[in-house]
């Protein structure tokens, strides 16, 4: 449990009384010794130590060990009144940021504190990089001609790195170890959730891993060959043909589960773009799609298998759900609103333009480099280079029996409608934990949720903005061994609650109230 764990060189300071007090202050110019920190660095320096609110915001430099790599920057939220746990956030996209330590966990609830305002000691990094401000957050790839840099982030060492100094700086304060250490974060932060569970099995009590992209460069491989798809001649569905493929999948499904309520909760639908088409396979207007449409969106929701090995052993990508990236509510995050092309348009979708990052700055380090001439298909000269970046930023490992004996719990979320991680990747990392470590022994530190009709981080407006106290539910986990059961997610954009089902499950209407959780069961 990461509340026995005592790192090295920790000499406990005054204890942190009020926000008013020196207390705060005291922290400014402290020196962290690299000895406390259980990967290399060349120790760290707090910049700035101020009372802001009910708690004591601590900014802090972890140097690195080349000279040429940036610092992690980092940041610790000391609330006034210390309920003797400490919760880490991830970050998203290629980070670069530092996360909002006041923030909520991903998918959490809006009726409840968020974790500093219940006591917490929260903390989070930029990962070891700092984000360009010319270019859309989270969307800057720069940092990856570093090796030092591309490691603290795609391998996740800056995340033992924060960790290790952040509780070094909270027994300063507090002059105790929480108790008990969780971390939570979606996306990015979600694969980080998976990073810290497998890597250092001890070093978190829990997690929760929102929509992660633990398998990332599978994925980009798969992103890569969608922004091929996209660019060429005819191939792009614009808005409206977005907005059609969206209506007409859920016209098709959308009864499936017992209600019509704009939410598909059966999976199990099929649909098929063909149905669509336009007559002779031309573009004859906004009512119908292409041959070279269908052919895209068709591309986009399946698996995209590369004929080649890789040292991470992954073989393929599972495709996104028809209602992935089809949703103009959050066309950013899917297909964008323009076709890919060199340069990347910002206006294309995520996913593309994180392609474009990535092959500039991880694979072939050059920032002149065309993304669109790198075909993941068949990637000639650039084969080993995938190869090598798939065994750092592939974290694939499904035998969490470590993290189960050190007593953590997982809690593991996927909205169904999600644009940019597929949710079909995420039980498929769930059922690969299942067969190395067994159903039984699963079943006692790890829940998986797909919610039906959420999006990727309830980004814009989606069919189902998720709310559920997860951190409640695993605090409860932690401390008495009680697993969540009977859980509600609420839907804050139409004031409704699901059933949230354990999966494979998911809600069946049965009758009374629509919006109301009790009148569904889960289904298998």
């Amino acid at each position: 449990m990461a509340a026995t764990v005592l790192l090295a060189a920790s000499v406990p300071g005054p204890a942190f009384a009020s926000p008013a007090t020196p207390e705060c202050a005291v922290l400014a110019g402290l020196r962290i010794p690299a000895s406390v920190i259980s990967l290399p660095t060349s120790g760290g320096l707090v910049t700035a130590s101020v009372v802001s609110g009910e708690s004591c915001r601590v900014d802090a430099d972890l140097y690195p060990v080349d000279p040429a790599a940036p610092a992690i920057k980092l940041r610790v939220a000391l609330p006034r009144a210390w309920n003797h746990k400490a919760l880490m956030f991830g970050g998203g996209g290629y980070n670069g940021t530092i996360p909002d330590v006041a923030a909520n966990v991903p998918f959490g609830p809006a009726d409840r504190p968020t974790p500093l305002a219940r006591g917490y000691a929260t903390f989070a990094s930029d990962s070891g990089h700092q984000q360009n401000p010319a270019r859309p957050p989270s969307l800057d790839g720069s940092f990856g001609v570093n090796d030092e840099a591309l490691i603290n982030f795609a391998a996740g060492d800056a995340l033992k790195k924060t960790r290790d100094a952040s509780l070094f700086l909270i027994r300063r304060a507090y002059a105790a170890t929480p108790t008990e250490v969780f971390f939570a974060g979606g996306s990015t932060g979600g694969r980080e959730a998976l990073v810290v569970a497998q890597r250092w099995p001890s070093a978190f009590d829990g997690v929760i891993s929102a929509y992660p992209a633990w398998n990332n460069l599978a994925e980009i491989l798969d992103l890569g060959y969608l922004t091929q798809v996209l660019s060429r001649p005819g191939a792009f569905p614009g808005p409206a043909k977005q907005t059609l493929l969206y209506d007409s999948v859920i016209k098709a499904c959308d009864g499936s589960d017992g209600v019509v309520d704009r939410v598909v909760s059966n999976l199990g639908c099929r649909f098929d773009p063909r149905v669509l088409r336009c007559p002779g396979g031309a573009d004859t207007g906004p009512a119908c799609l292409s041959d070279a449409q269908i052919g895209a969106v068709t591309a986009m929701s399946s698996p995209f298998r590369w004929p080649y090995r890789i040292a991470s052993g992954e073989t393929r990508y599972p495709g996104f759900p028809f209602l992935s990236g089809a949703d103009m509510r959050t066309p950013f995050l899917g297909f964008g609103t323009t076709a890919p092309s060199d340069p990347m348009p910002v206006t294309s979708g995520y996913g593309m333009q994180y392609w474009d990052q990535w092959v500039k700055y991880f694979l072939t380090r050059d920032p002149g480099q065309n993304a669109l001439d790198i075909d993941p298909r068949h990637p000639g000269k650039w084969l080993a280079r995938i190869s090598a970046l798939s065994k750092v930023e592939d974290r694939n490992n499904a035998d969490l029996r470590p993290f189960a004996r050190a007593g953590g719990k997982l809690i593991l979320l996927h909205g169904a409608a999600d644009e940019l991680v597929s949710p079909y990747s995420t039980s498929d990392y769930y059922e690969r934990v299942r067969s190395v470590v067994g159903p039984h022994a699963t079943d006692g530190f790890l829940r998986y949720y797909v919610v039906p009709g959420a999006n990727h981080a309830n980004f814009g407006t989606p069919a189902f903005a998720a709310s559920w106290d997860s951190l409640t539910a695993l605090e409860r986990w932690v401390a008495t061994g009680r697993a969540p059961v009977n859980q509600v997610v609420t839907d804050l954009a139409h004031q409704r609650t699901r059933p949230l089902c354990a999966y494979p499950g998911w809600p069946r209407y049965r009758s009374g109230d629509p919006d109301s959780a009790a009148s569904f069961s889960c289904a298998r």
